[in-house]
């Protein structure tokens, strides 16, 4: 076989991948767009009764798309914000779940979504507690949205996360960097009301730190 048959024997293959990748964005889309209503639509109460069948739908995209980041990726953090609304025991449970899935994305396709799984995966290690209740550590929380921040150093989320983080280590100068990238992001045409929930809570953060900093 020549090469010029080599590299068109290689067409089918490429085609095929494509394909595959677009339906399991077609898929993760309505996941994505429910998730942002829940999200920053709904009352606790509401969100407590809502992301239940969120998961549901979530774990049929993954049985879907059973070797596919993306789908492992979005329910991985459907499970998180629903044990941020949960609280108690039943909420560790759910972070272990959500842990459990973006470790699996990461083996799969670190790249996936831009690095959605470090990001996420860096939420985590600094929203749970530590030991002896959870996993939570501050270190690797760092060292994930560090990663994450690589792949996507202009996102919208790894800054915002990153700048989150920085408040809560007090480092309020250096959050207040991150909040002026998370705002310069580009926008997301295919996550309109996801942005327009992020930029409020960007807005929120911003109003914090800014406080701590004419201390």
């Amino acid at each position: 076989m020549n090469r010029l048959s080599k590299k068109l024997a290689l067409v089918p293959v490429f085609l095929l991948a494509f394909a595959t990748q677009a339906d399991v964005l077609q898929d993760i889309k309505p996941l994505q767009d429910r998730w942002a209503e829940v999200n920053y639509s709904m009352s606790e109460e509401q969100k407590e009764q809502a992301f239940p069948e969120l998961v549901k739908q979530a774990n049929a995209v993954v049985a879907a798309n059973p070797d596919k980041a993306e789908a492992l990726i979005w329910r991985g953090i459907i499970k998180s914000s629903y044990a941020g609304v949960k609280g108690g025991l039943g909420a560790m449970s759910l972070a272990e779940e959500s842990k459990a899935d973006l470790e699996a994305a990461l083996k799969i396709d670190s790249q996936a979504l831009q690095g959605s799984a470090y990001t996420s995966l860096g939420v985590l290690y600094y929203k749970v507690p530590g030991w002896p209740i959870g996993f939570g550590s501050d270190k690797n929380a760092k060292k994930m949205l560090e990663k994450a921040l690589s792949i996507n150093p202009q996102g919208i989320d790894p800054n915002y996360f990153y700048a989150e983080f920085l408040t809560e280590e007090r480092d309020y100068k250096a959050a207040m960097s991150y909040i002026e990238k998370a705002k310069q992001a580009a926008p997301r045409p295919d996550r309109i009301s996801a942005d327009q929930g992020r930029l409020q809570e960007i807005a929120a953060l911003e109003a914090k730190v800014a406080k701590k900093l004419k201390r």
